[in-house]
């Protein structure tokens, strides 16, 4: 790899699966609009993007009904939703080894930033990441491009070129692009293959053991 110093990974599909807590929550929600979505793999669309963009986008809600939404679904999040998750395996070694070889470890997730920071800790590897930056409650930086320029921000002393997003779905390659920053695109989340690829991230990658060999510099050419 590159001699980058800066990691940036995405939460959801890339350090963990989350997909029992978020297309739960969303079921949840739906069903105060009497619309009623029984099969939970129908709702992977709304891991990933925010929140707003998935009910405009999936279910036409005008944007008092995405309010609405979303509200009902924090309800429901808070108290169990993002608790129904766990870690990819692998993840927790991986974040261990690149600590130790002094990698600056940053989370940069379209969840809030509260919620990002509750569930690090729940998983006991907060203590790896120096920062977690994530979407306001109030729906405000919830775009990959505006979070990762928040971090450049935070770390202005840094070329871009010190700095890699790794994650699941097209909005990190996209972020990524739009910021001049490297990525990694990791297929073993809930983006495809072909979602990944339209957007030329550097290198993609299909487990946790492959995106290891690649940031420690071990995959074979």
């Amino acid at each position: 790899m590159k001699n980058y110093k800066m990691i940036l990974f995405d939460l959801d599909g890339t350090l963990s699966d989350p997909k029992a807590g978020i297309t739960k929550s969303v079921q949840y929600a739906l069903r105060k609009f009497n619309i009623e979505e029984p099969d939970l793999d129908q709702l992977e669309c709304f891991i990933g993007p925010p929140l707003q963009v998935s009910f405009t986008e999936f279910y036409h809600f005008d944007a008092e009904q995405t309010a609405s939404a979303i509200r009902y679904y924090r309800e429901r999040f808070k108290e169990k939703g993002m608790f129904e998750n766990e870690i990819y395996p692998g993840i927790p070694e991986l974040l261990k080894s690149l600590k130790e070889q002094k990698y600056t470890l940053i989370v940069a997730t379209s969840k809030p930033t509260v919620f990002s920071e509750e569930i690090l800790k729940y998983f006991n590897i907060d203590q790896y990441f120096e920062l977690v930056v994530g979407s306001n409650l109030d729906g405000t930086r919830s775009s990959k491009t505006e979070i990762i320029e928040y971090i450049l921000n935070q770390y202005s002393t840094h070329p871009r070129e010190d700095f890699i997003m790794i994650g699941d779905r097209e909005h990190d390659m996209i972020g990524a692009k739009n910021t001049g920053i490297a990525s990694i695109g990791v297929s073993y989340g809930f983006g495809s293959l072909q979602e990944l690829s339209a957007h030329q991230p550097d290198d993609i990658v299909s487990s946790v053991s492959e995106l290891k060999e690649v940031l420690m510099g071990t995959k074979a050419k």
